[in-house]
Order: structure tokens, then sequence, then C-alpha cells
């Protein structure tokens, strides 16, 4: 299979294509912003630069690339660049592989469950409504953006991921907190917190890639989600650090301002019903497990 992939240099796309290309046999073709480079195909989507031929010829698309949301207070320049990043990219993408003489069979552009805002302690299935808030309405239009590639036939899927567990990423930002004994609740800790290992998010990519029958939005998530403070007992019980330091919600939105309500304090509970349903399997489904596997390298 012929995939094209965008934000392969990223925390999830990274071991993506590497298992894609060294253990599935696939041919994957980076999609890259700036120079082009051989065996790359090269856009602009901010000056919607990009040349119409060279996204011929692709099985499936993967789209993961958009502004990172965890890095720093949201000023209203960082909420249009995390805005523009998604929904005028995907739409880019979308459009022109529309136009494309023979267009991919499989169009996967993620999305987040950040899509069902603050829901509380209600059990999130796909069907769930969107929720109210900055990302709910960014996974909203960013969902919409592929409309183009879907009305020529193409299969659309949107794996709305929940945080992602492995070497890196949220723990690469949580870890040296808890290693100097900070570790502890956002706020009451109550909030539920939808996650997936990310081994497991990469075999779900592959999984969905592979069963025609999948479409649409689909739960990224693990199906044992847990509350924040039982998250945080977790992973200090593991780095044998104490878990009693509580950052109050107040102070996290004196500091973080709106990131901290739709980021840190809000209570996602997201169930992953279509991959349950389609067979897959978790290597990794409860939390303690998940961070074992995690943290293993970084030991």
């Amino acid at each position: 299979m012929r995939i094209l992939l965008s934000g392969s240099t990223g925390f999830v796309g990274r071991p993506l294509f590497a298992f894609w290309q060294d253990e599935k046999g696939h041919e994957v073709v980076p999609l890259i912003r700036g120079e082009p480079r051989e065996g790359c195909v090269s856009w602009d989507p901010e000056r919607g630069l990009l040349a119409k031929e060279d996204f011929e010829g692709f099985d499936a698309v993967v789209h993961l690339a958009g502004e990172p949301i965890g890095s720093g207070r949201w000023t209203r320049a960082k909420k249009k660049r995390i805005l523009f990043s998604r929904t005028v990219g995907t739409w880019l993408l979308s459009h022109v592989l529309a136009q494309t003489l023979q267009p991919p069979k499989t169009f996967i552009s993620v999305s987040a469950v950040g899509y069902y805002g603050d829901a509380g302690d209600d059990v999130l299935d796909e069907m769930a409504p969107a929720g109210r808030g900055f990302l709910a309405s960014v996974c909203c239009e960013w969902e919409k953006a592929a409309q183009s590639i879907g009305n020529r036939g193409a299969r659309v899927v949107h794996p709305r991921f929940g945080h992602v567990l492995g070497p890196g990423g949220i723990l690469g930002k949580m870890i040296p907190a808890y290693k100097w004994g900070l570790g502890g609740s956002f706020g009451s800790g109550n909030q539920w917190m939808s996650w997936i290992e990310q081994t497991d998010l990469i075999r779900a990519l592959d999984h969905v890639l592979e069963d025609d029958s999948l479409e649409g939005p689909i739960n990224f998530t693990s199906p044992f989600p847990v509350r924040q403070k039982e998250f945080a007992s977790e992973l200090a019980s593991l780095l044998k650090r104490p878990c009693f330091f509580n950052i109050p919600a107040w102070l996290l939105r004196l500091v973080l301002g709106e990131m901290a309500d739709e980021a840190l304090l809000a209570s996602t509970r997201a169930e992953p019903v279509k991959l349950l349903e389609s067979g897959f399997s978790f290597a990794f489904p409860r939390i303690n497990d998940s961070l074992r596997k995690a943290l293993l390298p970084l030991n």
C-alpha cells in the first residue's frame, strides 16, 4: 500500500512511519513543509502552495499534523494557529486530493476527544454530541474540513485521540515535576481522563487502515479511563515518588487561562465502542500497565 503521511516526525508519526514501512512493508511517503526532498511530498499550507500532481497515486492519506495545544498559554495568536493548522491544512489537503485523477480510497484525519468538551461523568461513545468551548469548536471544524475528499467517495476516518502515553508527549512534560515530588491532582482530581498507550494507538491506526467497514469518528482511547487523581497516583507510584501535591483550579486558571479549563480540568470519559465492536484488542488497556510500558525507555 502507498501511504502519504503528514506529521511523520512527530510523537505519533515517527513510530507510525517505522511500523508501516519496516514491519508492514508499505511505501510511506512523508508530507513535509519547506524545501522539497527526495522521497517526500512538499507543501506550504499557510500560503496554499503545492503541486497537485505530487498527490496522485496514493492508496491512503493519513493526516496527523497540527499545532500543539499543550505548549503554553492560549493567547489569541496561539488559538489562531491551533485552529488554522487543523482546519485550513485539512481543508487544503482534502481539496487537492479530491481533484486527483484517482483519489485515495482512505483518508484518515485525526481529531481529539476534546470534541466532547467538559462532559462530567457522562460516558461518551462516538454518537455523543459535541461539547462547548474552544477545543470542541476546533474539533468540529477540523472534522468538517475533510468533506471534499469524502464527496469523491473516499472512506473518511476521524480518530479522536485521548491523551497518548508513551516516551515523551504529555509524560515527558510531567515526569520532571513528579521526580521533584510535585505530582498530584489538578483541581479536585475527579475529572475523567481518556488516554491510550502509544503502541495501542499505532496498532489501532493500522487496524482502521485495513478495516474498510470503519469510518467517521472513532474514539482512540482505552476502554478504562481514569480520574486524574488516579492517574497521578499511579504515575507517582511507578516513579517511587509521593503524590500529595495539589494545584488548585484557581491557580491553574491564573497561570494558564482558558487552557486550564479545557486541557487540564475538563472531564472526558470516552468509550472506544467502534474499535471494540470491530474486534480490536488493546494490549495495554489498564493505566498501570500502560504507564509502566511508557516509562521503560525513560528509566
